[in-house]
């Protein structure tokens, strides 16, 4: 394999996911989908790097996501495959699959249900940090414009398989319709969530919610310590 690939894997802690993804339950939801995610990286026998928001930098998610993907081409990788801990359904062999892809000069991309993507490959002759800082990011049209900018560019766009990562409560009622392929720990997460029973909350915490949430569309997914 590629000694010059590394996977950069953009994970916030559980407290921060918590305040862009109100999941009751949620902080123990997040560090298990943390330690399933670094699992399979680890289990892939690829370099990588976990960014926080202790080592990210930038204003918006945006900002703070191209900046990380930057300085991990700064230490000298050639290839990146970023990632982010909230796709229950990754699995070593994607990460695998896109570094061979990455090898044939491909992009790779990960889509996911909502029009994000939980997984993107580069090489740094495929970035641009202007161009990335301008892409809609955290919207459903983000995996589309990649695409369309990356094929404009004439670069061929490998696309992985289509998988539902969770950025909202509904999205977690998504995976419970699915069939639980993960550890036993993560697979009582999901489902005592999902059959909690939830609380009404009151009309004027309501406002608030609606008021103050934030998009819940991933970057996917989706920065480095190194």
């Amino acid at each position: 394999m590629n000694k010059k690939t590394a996977i950069l894997v953009f994970a916030n802690s559980s407290k921060e996911e918590l305040l862009h993804k109100p999941i009751i339950g949620g902080e123990k939801l997040f560090t298990e989908l943390t330690k399933k995610t670094i699992a399979v990286v680890e289990n892939s026998g690829i370099p990588y790097f976990i960014s926080t928001e202790k080592d990210q930098h930038g204003k918006t998610f945006g900002e703070r996501f191209v900046n990380a993907i930057q300085t991990t081409y700064d230490l000298g990788f050639e290839n990146i495959i970023t990632i982010g801990n909230d796709t229950p359904h990754l699995r070593k062999h994607h990460l695998l699959e896109s570094a061979r892809q990455l090898e044939n000069n491909k992009f790779v991309l990960g889509p996911s249900v909502d029009g994000g993507f939980y997984l993107m490959g580069l090489h740094k002759s495929q970035f641009s940090l202007s161009t990335f800082l301008k892409l809609p990011w955290q919207s459903k049209n983000l995996a589309k414009s990649i695409s369309l900018l990356i094929k404009t560019a004439k670069i061929e766009v490998a696309e992985l398989e289509v998988l539902q990562d969770i950025d909202n409560p509904e999205d977690l009622k998504s995976i419970c319709r699915l069939s639980f392929t993960f550890s036993n720990a993560l697979r009582a997460i999901i489902y005592h969530i999902c059959h909690s029973p939830i609380e009404i909350p009151k009309y004027t915490e309501i406002l608030k919610y609606n008021n103050h949430l934030p998009s819940f569309y991933n970057k996917g997914s989706p920065l480095c310590a190194v």
